[in-house]
């Protein structure tokens, strides 16, 4: 993957709703298959602790798996089914802004009645 290739695919994920260093581990871990925690910290100079939590909000994600044993290996979902659960997250998010817009829009003329006209 040239460079280029490498940040287009960080920025697109970015865009899809993971942080750019949770893009970082997870093409990290979707190119070199599964790692331990240790090994991930260190390849990408990331805090341990830091790094967990990364880990743990892209399982959250359901885009990274963990084995149970201690030590854990830490393994990426094929990236063509991460980006379609990413896209998905992001649809469900805009569906679920739809159907609450009306009602965001009464909270707001609530709070700030000088603004009940749409300009």
């Amino acid at each position: 993957m040239t460079k280029l290739s490498h940040e287009r695919v960080l920025k697109a994920l970015v865009k899809l709703g993971l942080s750019e260093k949770e893009a970082e581990v997870y093409v990290f871990l979707a190119r070199e298959g599964p790692q331990k925690g240790s090994s991930i910290a260190e390849t990408l100079k990331l805090n341990k602790q830091h790094l967990y939590a990364i880990l743990k909000s892209l399982q959250n994600k359901r885009i990274v798996n963990a084995t149970l044993e201690y030590a854990a290996q830490f393994s990426a979902l094929p990236f063509e089914k991460a980006l379609a659960l990413l896209a998905e997250a992001k649809r469900k998010e805009a569906q679920r802004i739809e159907e609450n817009k009306e009602e965001i829009i009464s909270h707001w003329r609530s709070m700030n009645p000088k603004s009940t006209t749409t300009r």
